[in-house]
């Protein structure tokens, strides 16, 4: 038998002064006012309001037993809340729509930049989060688009006429290439947090890689035209808007004085080239042990 002595978990709903902010149900990041979906995994925007502190005051007692107390013992404004209540866990059933968060962060970097910066830099997110929702599928963009171009279209080569990597070979390059662009935003981040006190900035390695990440979104998006290997110059010429995204967001993601972004913008461009240089020797060497063994 129940026995109110043994005290509740209660939660008293205060009046609500103005609109609820909104939480996604699925990570907890507070959404953006106006915002469909979470931009850190790509949930659909729910109202949780669990997680929103502002309309809820939890005032914690004793743990009740799990059976639900009297009905004499409630009064209208209070909601008593159980071990076994479901009300404390989230419906977490549908899936994050990774596609759709991807497709909004690409528009709004690169068509409104000077507002994104500042969205960009409040979100709650994690290197796991950056790489597995939007570095890597993006990345993959590009290595698949060469790939088709490599082995299925060709590349024309002077004296040589069309040019045509093997299945296997193609294969092994996408991997290493793959693998290796990954490597190389984490070491242009780390570039990009080491320069930052040098041009009054501050040290994340979390802004360094939010930073340098969407920086290369013209560039991983422009990359699909690797499919026909003539138009890879195409690419290089998006990277150029690149550049100005990168020379926008670093001073508000690094906290860099303005005045100073250009230089720090071009020390973090030469760094880029020389491990860039250094990455697709790499990729090469490793290709051509492949194929030889």
């Amino acid at each position: 038998m129940w026995n109110p002595t043994r005290g509740t978990i209660r939660a008293e709903l205060l009046p609500e002064r103005e609109p609820p902010t909104m939480f996604c149900a699925e990570c907890g990041q507070r959404l953006v006012d106006g915002a469909n979906f979470c931009h850190r995994c790509g949930t659909p925007a729910v109202l949780a309001p669990e997680r929103a502190p502002e309309l809820v005051k939890m005032s914690l007692e004793t743990i009740a037993p799990a059976e639900a107390p009297p009905k004499e013992f409630l009064t209208p404004d209070t909601r008593v809340v159980t071990a076994a209540d479901p009300g404390l866990h989230f419906d977490a059933s549908h899936e994050p729509v990774v596609a759709q968060a991807i497709f909004a962060r690409v528009k709004d970097i690169c068509l409104s930049p000077s507002t994104e910066w500042p969205r960009i830099a409040e979100e709650a997110s994690t290197p796991r989060t950056l790489y597995l929702s939007y570095v890597a599928p993006l990345v993959a963009i590009g290595v698949i688009a060469s790939f088709l171009g490599h082995t299925i279209i060709g590349a024309r080569v002077p004296l040589f006429g069309t040019v045509r990597l093997g299945v296997g070979a193609g294969i092994a390059y996408a991997s290493v290439t793959f693998a290796l662009s990954l490597v190389g935003v984490y070491l242009i981040a780390q570039i990009v947090n080491v320069l930052a006190p040098t041009f009054g900035g501050q040290k994340s390695p979390l802004a360094a890689l939010k930073v340098t990440a969407y920086s290369y979104t013209p560039a991983w998006l422009a990359s699909v035209l690797n499919v026909i290997p003539v138009l890879g110059i195409l690419v290089v010429l998006a990277s150029f808007y690149g550049l100005y995204l990168l020379y926008l967001g670093l001073p508000v993601l690094m906290r860099s004085p303005k005045e100073k972004a250009v230089g720090y913008t071009v020390v973090t461009v030469l760094c880029a080239i020389l491990a860039g240089i250094v990455i697709a020797a790499i990729a090469e060497l490793a290709v051509s042990a492949i194929a030889m063994g």
